[in-house]
């Protein structure tokens, strides 16, 4: 039986087949400028001081709906670096999250010195050349829906680019396929065939993971406690989107949830 992550893959990969024939990969890179330096998100998380937040700009999603459609990318996002964030993650996915590459670019023009991932669901290499175009520095691999061999040829290219790559685990099967390249490593809390959310997902593939890699915890991240004790048992990184967009000014609410933290 299908699930909403196999229906989301299979319309990722008919957009992007579709965008190919409007603007070729050839056309892509004769664009690209490579003497642009990136910015390093996994040297920031480990800098001294980091809050580790990594704060997300994401409109709606497939489990929760629309979460926050009243808000603009550039002011959101400038606020939660202003606010303390570590990084910033667009959403670009249009059907189920609300995104766009303009999203994206907004926030990057708003946060030229901030680490900024694009966040969507990669399933062909035109989609890292697309991502280096929008000056993105970080990109997403999410293992459950790539096999080892690309998430490896994937990283390669990320890395020709000049881009980092966060690796996206949900569960132990999923271990064996960790590129020894990969520059941060995340556990998602929410199982994507579902989206029911485990807390106690991260503590348990935590020690699976390799012991020098950057470890981000991802999604269900509600309170400071959690994000305290996560980082005492090893996390570096905090992905969180949906409790900051929820509300009304979601830059506020990454300020003063920061502002609970200890580092």
């Amino acid at each position: 039986m299908s699930t909403i992550l196999d229906e989301i893959v299979a319309n990722r990969k008919k957009e992007v087949l579709e965008q190919k024939l409007k603007i070729p990969l050839s056309e892509l890179q004769s664009k690209l400028d490579l003497s642009i330096a990136r910015n390093s998100l996994s040297e920031q998380l480990q800098s001294f001081g980091a809050s580790g937040i990594i704060a997300e700009f994401k409109r709606r999603s497939p489990s929760k709906g629309v979460i926050n459609d009243r808000v603009q990318p550039k002011i959101v996002t400038k606020g939660y670096s202003d606010a303390g964030a570590s990084g910033l993650s667009v959403l670009t996915d249009g059907k189920y999250f609300g995104g766009s590459t303009a999203d994206f670019t907004a926030a990057r023009n708003a946060n030229p010195l901030t680490p900024l991932l694009r966040k969507d669901f990669m399933v062909d290499e035109y989609q890292l050349f697309e991502s280096r175009l929008l000056n993105a520095d970080v990109i997403l691999l999410i293992a459950a829906v790539l096999e080892k061999s690309e998430i490896a040829r994937f990283t390669a290219i990320a890395h020709e680019l000049g881009m980092e790559v966060l690796l996206e685990l949900h569960d132990e099967g999923e271990i064996d396929k960790i590129d020894m390249q990969i520059d941060l490593i995340g556990i998602n809390n929410r199982n994507l065939k579902d989206f029911k959310v485990d807390m106690d997902r991260s503590l348990k593939l935590l020690d699976r993971l390799p012991t020098k890699s950057v470890k981000i915890s991802e999604s269900g991240l509600s309170d400071p406690e959690t994000v305290n004790f996560l980082r005492k048992r090893g996390f570096n990184g905090f992905l969180m989107g949906e409790n900051f967009m929820k509300s009304e000014n979601p830059a506020t609410a990454c300020h003063d949830f920061i502002s609970r933290l200890k580092y």
